[in-house]
């Protein structure tokens, strides 16, 4: 968020001097909650755990114990709870009829009014209506967004004219070396059932 609105400042033909009152929000100590502890989920709060982050996640189902204190998780069986005390909250979980709008108006309500909103999911995960109106009436600080529903979303937008909002465009894995690796992952797929042998990345496993 101040990234992109400070490199707006930085390179306005307008600047003629950086305010000494521009100031961001510390991640170090703040807390993360995480919605979806799955293996993306879980490698998030690894990185999370070097910022010294409290991480709280929310899951179908909870993670052993020696996993939990390897990253310091703390499990939250209700996810109103986690929505409650975390500073950012990241929503991590597959689009299934179950988690569509998974946020929406109440949850937002439920988050504090300092919270930044965070989806590398999908985008129909969140109910964009609801959060539009959350932004405009600050009752969350902010979100940070690398999906939508469309992608991208129609140029008249609503949440494209807000400033407390940032919208990658679903770039999560947009690097050369992801790529490579999920080429490589879907190749080690296609040999595994061509010589019958357990499929490494099963979408569904039996």
């Amino acid at each position: 968020m101040y990234l992109h609105s400070g490199w707006q400042i930085a390179v306005s033909p307008d600047t003629k001097y950086f305010a000494v009152d521009w100031l961001g929000v510390e991640v170090t100590r703040a807390s993360l909650g995480i919605i979806g502890m799955g293996n993306i989920g879980y490698k998030v709060a690894q990185r999370a755990r070097a910022f010294n982050m409290k991480i709280l996640y929310h899951n179908r189902n909870r993670r052993r114990k020696e996993e939990e204190k390897a990253v310091g998780a703390h499990y939250c069986e209700k996810m109103e709870d986690l929505l409650q005390q975390s500073d950012f909250v990241m929503v991590v979980v597959n689009l299934t009829p179950e988690t569509h709008k998974l946020i929406g108006k109440k949850e937002l309500g439920l988050m504090k009014s300092t919270a930044t909103l965070i989806n590398i999911s999908r985008g129909a995960v969140i109910d964009q209506d609801a959060l539009v109106e959350a932004l405009q009436n600050k009752l969350i600080r902010a979100a940070a967004l690398d999906v939508t529903y469309p992608e991208p979303l129609p140029r008249d937008h609503p949440l494209l004219k807000l400033n407390n909002i940032i919208i990658t465009p679903h770039v999560g894995t947009a690097t050369v070396q992801a790529l490579h690796m999920m080429a490589e992952e879907a190749i080690a797929n296609i040999l595994a059932v061509l010589n019958g042998q357990p499929i490494p990345s099963e979408v569904f496993p039996k």
